[in-house]
């Protein structure tokens, strides 16, 4: 313990727990837009209980169109994105064109695929080329690939999916997409422990690439949207006739009417 923090009461920097490989408990997201794409992560690294970074880059480039979200081990997602990104730069030297983001994703499912036993790595890959437009492609853990209009992985999707399937929408408006994917990680942050920090974007359509950094107290709080509502307590707590009136005597309702009449006795 250090002489800081044993004045502090407090363990020192040597006692947090630490140990374990770098791992991205992680929330990424990939939408497609009438016109692109648009991919968003949270920041927060971590080992073990520890957090290791708190405004990592989840967001990287394979080529000048494609990108990649990476989640799970750090080392084993930035291992994949980086060898990516060398065959799709001898690819590009090869043939005279960018890589489609078909064969970007194809060549990070291939990694995966093959050293599944060894990697613990679920990806994210979008960009746009001119063949088919902005795409989408999820890679999870395993190395199987699959085209969608829009994908969530990490950690802080198990928050999301209910949400996705209610809000998303073909046809959005890149201005609607940027919104939507903020909204998203930044509910899984406030839901998830194990994602945090900062927000990402980038947005990849024909007119090249954009990218955006929204700070943790420039979020959107996920509950700005739900309007105020009284509980059952706070109604019963007024004891007007109009208050009482409003009540509908569920079987909850009913319970809390006869516990209050029994606590009169």
């Amino acid at each position: 313990m250090d002489a800081a923090s044993s004045l502090m009461g407090g363990p020192s920097s040597a006692d947090a727990p630490t140990d374990g490989e770098h791992r991205m408990g992680t929330t990424i997201v990939g939408v497609c837009y009438a016109g692109g794409v648009v991919l968003a992560a949270d920041s927060r690294t971590s080992t073990g209980m520890y957090v290791a970074n708190r405004a990592s880059d989840k967001i990287s480039q394979l080529t000048d169109n494609v990108y990649v979200c990476r989640s799970g081990s750090a080392a084993d997602t930035q291992v994949i994105s980086d060898y990516v990104r060398y065959f799709l730069h001898q690819h590009t030297i090869q043939l005279g064109q960018p890589a489609t983001v078909k064969v970007a994703s194809n060549l990070v499912r291939l990694l995966a695929y093959q050293n599944k036993s060894m990697l613990q790595a679920g990806m994210i890959v979008g960009g746009w080329d001119k063949y088919e437009g902005g795409q989408i492609y999820s890679v999870p853990l395993g190395g199987t690939i699959l085209r969608q209009p829009f994908a969530i992985g990490g950690s802080g999707s198990s928050y999301l999916y209910g949400l996705m399937d209610h809000e998303w929408k073909e046809g959005m408006t890149q201005e609607e997409a940027e919104k939507f994917v903020v909204k998203v990680v930044s509910l899984a942050i406030a839901r998830d422990g194990a994602s945090g920090g900062v927000v990402r974007t980038v947005t990849i359509n024909e007119e090249g690439v954009k990218r955006s950094f929204h700070p943790g107290d420039k979020l959107p709080l996920w509950h700005e949207e739900m309007e105020p509502q009284n509980s059952l307590l706070d109604i019963l707590a007024a004891g007007s006739s109009d208050a009482m009136a409003s009540i509908k005597y569920s079987k909850l309702a009913k319970w809390h009417l006869h516990a209050r009449k029994h606590a009169k006795r």
